[in-house]
């Protein structure tokens, strides 16, 4: 009689191989706790925080309907966001989870404005043109508004650095007019002010994942600000009023639904 084959294919891993790859592979994961933008730190929660607003675009795309949409407050986080991709890219240490949440919210906000455009047109044909084409001219003012302080942005900061004094200070700052730093955190007081153009928007079209989301990001965002590079107080502030101001929308939301 033959002996039995011994089975074919690659022997399994000696233990003490085994043994060091766990060792290898739980180095690797206490490194990206403890690093720089882990879990340990705001770097990371921050950002975790704005997955918030891209999630809840998504939810209510899925979930709810087109009624509850805020074409303002979505027009606004498109470019808000847009914004914030440069930010996280520039700012020190580089983001990605924040590049990435707001790459994702720009997609899931252009979504949302789609959904109210097609529910305007099917609920008002008659007017619906007009309010398309108002909207439309408004984000159409802001990218001619943006790309006009691009284009003129370093013959200002050549000019103004040459003027010597405060304005030179002011000019050359990391954090100042003339930098992303500046421009990203100062457009999200285009989110406060919608929160109070809302004031009194009827509670059934407001999206509670929204204002949750808005209220809890501006929140996290506030500690942010001071353990970035540089520290950023105009960031801290706007993330101040942000969380103020949804906070008082979500707060009428809940105690319309829930008391």
């Amino acid at each position: 009689a033959q002996a039995p084959k011994a089975p074919s294919g690659p022997s399994p891993p000696p233990a003490r191989a085994l043994r060091r790859l766990a060792r290898a592979q739980t180095i690797m994961a206490m490194a990206w706790v403890t690093s720089p933008t882990g879990p340990m730190t705001t770097h990371f929660w921050g950002p975790i925080a704005n997955w918030g607003l891209s999630l809840s675009a998504i939810y209510d795309a899925n979930l709810k309907g087109p009624e509850i949409i805020n074409e303002r407050m979505s027009a606004t986080q498109v470019v808000y966001s847009g914004l914030f991709m440069r930010f996280a890219w520039m700012v020190q240490p580089r983001n990605y989870i924040l590049f990435s949440c707001h790459t994702a919210n720009v997609a899931a906000q252009t979504n949302q404005l789609r959904r109210w455009a097609d529910y305007r047109r099917e609920q008002d044909p008659v007017h619906a043109p007009e309010q398309l084409k108002n909207l439309g001219m408004i984000s159409a003012g802001a990218a001619v508004g943006l790309g006009a302080l691009l284009v003129a942005r370093r013959p200002l900061l050549g000019a103004f650095s040459g003027m010597g004094g405060p304005l030179k200070k002011i000019a050359e700052s990391p954090a100042g007019p003339f930098t992303i730093h500046f421009w990203a955190p100062n457009f999200k007081w285009a989110l406060s002010i919608n929160n109070l153009l809302d004031y009194d928007r009827p509670t059934d079209k407001i999206s509670l994942s929204m204002t949750s989301a808005l209220t809890l990001t501006g929140t996290i965002f506030m500690r942010w600000s001071f353990v970035i590079t540089p520290k950023n107080y105009s960031l801290f502030f706007v993330n101040l009023v942000l969380s103020t101001s949804s906070g008082y929308h979500l707060a009428r939301k809940i105690k319309a639904d829930y008391f």
